[in-house]
C-alpha cells in the first residue's frame, strides 16, 4: 500500500506576518530539475515538507509540472518527489510546491529540515539573560 499526501493548502498572511503551513529552512542542496523533455541541475535554497525555492537554468513559468531529485549531503540516496508544481518565478529562482510526497519522503525531508535546524541553532551566538 502506497501512502501519499497532498498539500492543498495555502499559505496566509495575518497581521503583516507571513504564515506557513511548513517550517522553512534556508538550504544549499543540489538538485536536478524535469520539466517535460528538458533536465537540468538546479540547487534548493530553501526548503520546506510543502515546498521549495530552487534556482535552476531552466526555463520555468508557473504552472509548470517538475520532477525533482534533491541530493541530500551526506545521504545514501536522493530525495525524489515526482509531482511538483511551480507556483511563481523570478529570473531563474522559482517556487516550487510539492503536490503528492509519500510518507518515507516526508519523512527524509523532516529530518534534513531538523538538521538544518539543529545547525542554525548551533551557529547563534549566546545571548545574554534579560
Amino acid at each position: 500500500m502506497r501512502f501519499v499526501v497532498r498539500f492543498l493548502g495555502r499559505r496566509s498572511t495575518v497581521l503583516g506576518m507571513d504564515r506557513r503551513r511548513h517550517r522553512r529552512v534556508r538550504a544549499h542542496i543540489k538538485g536536478v530539475l524535469k520539466a517535460n523533455a528538458q533536465a537540468a541541475e538546479g540547487e534548493a535554497l530553501d526548503l520546506s515538507l510543502g515546498g521549495a525555492r530552487m534556482t535552476s537554468p531552466l526555463n520555468m513559468k508557473p504552472g509548470k509540472s517538475v520532477t525533482i531529485k534533491l541530493v541530500i549531503p551526506g545521504a545514501d540516496t536522493p530525495i525524489y518527489i515526482e509531482h511538483a508544481e511551480v507556483r511563481w518565478v523570478r529570473d531563474r529562482t522559482f517556487g516550487l510546491k510539492f503536490l503528492e510526497v509519500t510518507r518515507s519522503q516526508l519523512d527524509e525531508l523532516e529530518q534534513v529540515i531538523d538538521d538544518y535546524l539543529a545547525v542554525d541553532e548551533q551557529q547563534e551566538p549566546d545571548r545574554p539573560d534579560s
